[in-house]
């Protein structure tokens, strides 16, 4: 049963509600776990740093059906990297994969130095990118983009099929959409752990797990009044968390940006 209840999902809690988290990883790291709802501009940010340094951003962009995950990868300085580098990759968010904002911000905790464990592993979702995103140009995508990509004016990702999916949405045009996009080169085909040259473009992978997040509500039933004519209902009565890995594939000018993936 989940540490967290919804408290009936009433009243208002204020634009930024933050809370910390600590949660074991599937190869048992205890890491620390923070995840702040904005309900006025309906956007939740979910940020953790990993052992190794790595410090994973994500945000959700509700209104524009957007996940931005930004990655800050801490260089090895002793091969000629710098001291990290940042990576965005833009995805079209699925709805019902988190819950709302306002539902975010209306959690209660109890126990907030337990440890966390997911309920339900959704597995390893892999992203095939195929073009850079002009920042100055993301306005038609998210207006997040500028501000929390802003360290990664070069290495900001996204996908055609993203793209083609947000033009449906009311008010968004795929015209618009592609102009703050500029396309892969589509002759490069050789994956960074094949290639021997540092300075040789190459396709880059890299993983990432959020290891604990709230997925979705759960409900209970109940009756309604006291009496033997109460009526059923459903009723908001905790939430469901989930892990969920996802696997990015995407250009880089230099294998030197991408020595993990050896």
């Amino acid at each position: 049963m989940s540490k967290f209840l919804t408290s009936n999902l009433k009243g208002g809690n204020g634009p930024n509600i933050v809370k910390s988290f600590t949660l074991q990883t599937k190869g048992g790291e205890v890491i620390q776990e923070s995840i702040t709802s904005n309900v006025s501009e309906d956007v939740i940010t979910l940020e953790f740093q990993k052992t190794d340094g790595t410090l994973i951003t994500q945000i959700i962009d509700f209104r524009n059906e957007v996940r931005i995950l930004k990655a800050l990868v801490l260089g090895e300085e002793e091969r000629g990297q710098s001291l990290y580098q940042v990576m965005c990759f833009v995805t079209k968010f699925i709805k019902g994969d988190f819950i709302s904002s306002d539902a975010m911000a209306k959690l209660r905790q109890k126990n907030p130095s337990t440890i966390r464990i997911p309920e339900e592993d959704k597995g390893k979702e892999a992203f095939i990118m195929t073009s850079w995103v002009h920042l100055n140009r993301s306005m038609a995508i998210s207006r997040h983009l500028t501000t929390v990509c802003s360290e990664a004016l070069d290495a900001t990702y996204i996908r055609d099929v993203d793209l083609k999916a947000w033009a449906e949405l009311p008010g968004s045009s795929i015209s618009n959409l592609e102009a703050a996009t500029e396309k892969f080169p589509d002759t490069l085909t050789s994956r960074c752990s094949e290639v021997t040259s540092l300075w040789a473009p190459c396709l880059c992978s890299l993983e990432t797990c959020v290891g604990w997040y709230p997925c979705g509500l759960k409900y209970c039933k109940g009756k309604q009044g006291d009496s033997s004519a109460a009526v059923q209902t459903n009723y908001r009565c905790g939430i469901k968390t989930c892990r969920k890995c996802s696997q990015f594939t995407y250009y880089v000018r230099q294998k030197q940006l991408c020595l993990w993936d050896e």
